[in-house]
Formats: C-alpha cells, structure tokens, sequence
C-alpha cells in the first residue's frame, strides 16, 4: 500500500514538537523523533498540528520547525503542513511557502478564533478557495471540534466538488463513522482521502464506513499499522483483534494524556531528552505518565526500544 504517491493512504501521524526542558526547540531532537516516527512504519507525517502544540509556537518557530522537517525528512515519507490560520491571505502565504518547501498537503482547519469568532458557510467557502487558488497541493479540511464550527457533510462534499484542491477531510468529530459514510456518498470520487482522526479511538469504524488514512498521535505507528495493513489487505478479523490488543493505550492518550502522550514515550525510550510541554500546557501526573508508559511495555511498542 505506497503512501507516496496519490491517494495518499495508510497512516499518517503527528509529528510532536520537541522541546529543552527550558522550552527551547530542540532541533536534534525533533530529527531523531522524525527518524523513529519513519522507522516505526508511518506512510507520511503531519508537522504542526495541534497535537504539535503548534499553537505556542511563534511565527519564525513555526517556519524553523517547518524547514528542518522536510529537509530532514528529504521525501523518505509525504509531509503535510498544517497551516491554519484565520486569515485567507495567511492561510494562503502559509500554504503556498509548505508547497515551495516540499510538502505533500497542508491541513487546514476553518477559520475561528477563540470562543466565538465564527464565519458562516460563504465566508468558509471563500477562504478555501483562496487558499487553493494559491497552491497546487490537495487541501486536507480538519473537521475538529476545537474550530467549534459546524461542517455538514452536504457543505463538505460541495466544497470538495467545486474547489479544486479540496479533496482531503480529516473527521474527528462526534460520530465519524455516519460523517464520513455520509461524506462519501455525497462527494462520490470528489472525496480523495476520507480519513480518521483523534488518536484512532474509533478507527474501526471509521475504516468500516470507508477511511483510508489515519492521523493518529505519533507514539506508536507501528501498533496503527498493524490495524490498518490487515483491514485494506482484507483480513478485517485480523484488524479487529490488533484493535483491541492497541485500544487500551490508544483509549489512555485519547483520555488520559492527550497530546504529551508521543513526547512521554519518547522520552521514555530515549529517543528525545525532554517530554516538556511548552507553559502554560503541563505534563500529566507521573502515575499517569507510568500508566501509558505499562502499557505500552505489555505492547512491545517500538518507541520503548528503537534507540537502544
């Protein structure tokens, strides 16, 4: 199943931003955490992601981290950008320097700010079309409940029909699994990549209801891969029992450790010298940190030994 050509497919993790304990990027550490990511079997990498906390980067972070990925990575694996932003002409300068650098993808939320800092349909139809009119990479649209912004399925696949570069949809909102069937029969073969989101706690059924990609925390993609390669080489028995052997510790970042979960692990195997969040975002409690880390050792994970 080769990621590295159109449709992408397969399992497609985020990339954790690493820090010094002193909040620092650690460059050499993003590497190596970029080089077991690959290593541990993902078909491509998402850079800047929420899941990357890139939230409390700056700008200038934002571009460093951006241009030591992908010359890092140097094509071994497809590269999405995430690029949201609130603004159109942002968003679009965003995307179009991902595209110059060698990305595969950008990932764009719609527009929000805040709490309530919503545009309606028109407003987002019209982002998106600049935003496409500026590059000629596929346009991944995350439907995430953070943009608090309601994406029918019916608007989803309009503009997927009309907007030439919108073809990806990462769904991670309440009941996927109807979202991205719906989606499906709605966009036909406008709908390029129908994927899953938030961590895989419900892959299954989202690869049942016709997902082929999975963006997923970037701890573990070997144990993802063990889900995924089954269910589209058609041993869905075999998917299913790999689902439930990862569930519990896809079940434990989803619930208990959100986004520090890759970073834990890491740091756990070696891999990074530091799981630090960047303040005011705090690591979990140490028991909880252990919880993820015992079952992640009853897993075998590959973070735990890669680098010994």
């Amino acid at each position: 199943m080769p990621a590295a050509t159109r449709p992408y497919r397969g399992v497609f993790p985020v990339v954790p931003t690493i820090f010094h304990d002193d909040g620092t990027l650690d460059l050499e550490g993003q590497r190596r955490c970029l080089d077991f990511m690959i290593d541990a079997g993902s078909d491509g990498l998402c850079i800047l992601a929420n899941f990357s906390e890139q939230f409390v980067l700056t700008d200038a972070e934002r571009d460093t981290v951006m241009d030591v990925a992908l010359d890092h990575v140097a094509g071994r694996v497809p590269v999405i950008v995430t690029t949201t932003h609130f603004s159109s002409a942002v968003c679009a300068e965003r995307s179009r320097r991902a595209q110059d650098k060698g990305a595969a993808m950008v990932m764009i939320m719609p527009p929000y700010h805040g709490a309530t800092f919503r545009v309606g349909e028109a407003a987002i139809e019209a982002f998106f079309r600049r935003v496409s009119d500026a590059i000629s990479i596929p346009i991944m649209i995350q439907d995430a409940p953070v943009a608090g912004t309601p994406l029918s399925p019916a608007f989803l696949a309009k503009l997927a029909g009309e907007i030439e570069n919108v073809s990806y949809f990462k769904i991670e909102v309440a009941q996927a699994a109807a979202k991205l069937r719906t989606l499906l029969e709605l966009g036909g073969e406008t709908i390029e990549g129908p994927w899953d989101g938030e961590e895989a706690i419900t892959l299954m059924a989202d690869l049942d209801a016709g997902a082929t990609g999975a963006m997923t925390g970037g701890g573990y993609p070997d144990g993802i891969r063990q889900i995924v390669d089954p269910y589209f080489a058609g041993r869905r028995d075999e998917a299913m029992a790999a689902y439930a052997r990862w569930l519990p510790l896809i079940n434990y970042e989803n619930r208990q450790t959100g986004l520090s979960a890759a970073k834990i692990l890491m740091k756990q195997g070696g891999i990074i010298g530091s799981a630090a969040l960047r303040h005011p975002l705090e690591l979990p409690h140490p028991k909880t940190q252990a919880g993820l880390i015992e079952i992640a050792k009853s897993l075998d994970a590959a973070v735990l030994r890669w680098s010994k």
